[in-house]
Order: C-alpha cells, then structure tokens, then sequence
C-alpha cells in the first residue's frame, strides 16, 4: 500500500520512494524530509506505478533488487507512462550489485544510480536539483499557458473590431484609433514578457 508522510499540495513536488524493504524506506524519508516536499511509499513496482497514476512527482528513487517487478522492469513501465515518462529515476542499489547494473539501469531512462550505503548529503543535493528542474518546469508550463491565454484575448479583440468595422459604416475615427492603440499595447506587452 502506497504511504504518503507528507501532505500533498498542488504547488509542491512528490517524491516517489520505491523499495521493498520497510528500513531502507524509512532511512530515506529521514534523509529527505528536510526537503519539505511530500515523500510517497511504494513496496513495489506495481504500487509505484499505481502511485505514479494518481499524481505528479518531481523524482523516483527506485530500488534495483524487488521481488515480483524488479527496479529495472518498474522503470521501463514508468518510461511509457505518457504522464511519468518525463520523470527523472535515480536507482538505488546495494554495493554486491553486479557491475552491468549501471549500465542497465542508464539504458531503462534512469537519470542517476547511487550505491547503498549512499551519502545522505549527496542523496539530498541530487534530490534538490531535481525538484529545482520539476519547479522551473511547471513555472514554464504557467508562463506558456499565461501566453496562451493573451494570445486568444487578443485574437477576440481583433476579430470583435472586425465585425465592428464590418457592420459599421460610420465606425468614429477616434473609437478606432482607442481599440488599435490597445490592441499594439497588448502585443508590445506580449514581446516583453508583461502581462
């Protein structure tokens, strides 16, 4: 069963623990609690990717070695997740792993591959980084949709004129010169970033 230790909220990132073991979960949430972002529990691939349906996360720190869906299948799931496949993945595995392990795990999208024991400070300051990304991301995808939004407002106010100048024959000057004056405040405005 998925856990979450933190409260979500729609301005902060999940992060998507995924292992197996109920101490090596617990040794991570103590490592990144600190971060202040919502830390979710996955026992396995199956509930990862369950997880992965019901929310966005900013990064997933999978476990190679799981029984049933092992890290490796779990993170070529999460890569054709038309919702997840942008995800970064940072494997985490034990120091006995096989030495190809690497490189499988690079070539299933992984992002990062850390060694258990790992250093909680390195752990943390990759983690940040990732959550740094996922906030600019969303930022962008805001500023995108703000663009969007004036693009349309200003494509109503020229067809609007259209159909007055249409309808009108006696449309005043004056009126025309106001809304064309607007209309080049609006675009200027769009070339420099203003709302």
């Amino acid at each position: 069963m998925t856990h979450v230790t933190s409260t979500h909220s729609d301005d902060r990132a999940g992060i998507l623990l995924v292992d197996d073991m109920e101490e090596n979960l617990a040794a991570l949430e103590a490592v990144l609690r600190s971060l202040g972002e919502p830390l979710v529990r996955a026992r396995s691939g199956e509930e990862a990717m369950k997880a992965l349906l019901r929310q966005d996360f900013a990064v997933v720190l999978l476990d190679i070695l799981m029984p049933g869906m092992d890290g490796f299948e779990t993170a070529t799931n999460i890569k054709r997740l038309d919702q997840a496949k942008h995800i970064p993945i940072i494997f985490l595995t034990g120091t006995d792993a096989d030495s190809g392990f690497a490189f499988r795990g690079y070539s299933t999208g992984a992002a990062d591959y850390l060694t258990k024991p790992f250093d909680p400070w390195v752990l943390r300051a990759k983690v940040k980084v990732f959550l740094e990304l996922h906030q600019k991301s969303r930022q962008l995808r805001r500023l995108r949709q703000q663009d969007r939004d004036r693009m349309e407002e200003l494509a109503d106010r020229i067809a609007a004129m259209e159909e007055a100048l249409a309808t009108s024959d006696q449309l005043e000057a004056g009126e025309l010169h106001a809304r064309m004056a607007a209309l080049e405040e609006t675009v200027r405005a769009l070339r420099h970033g203003r709302p």
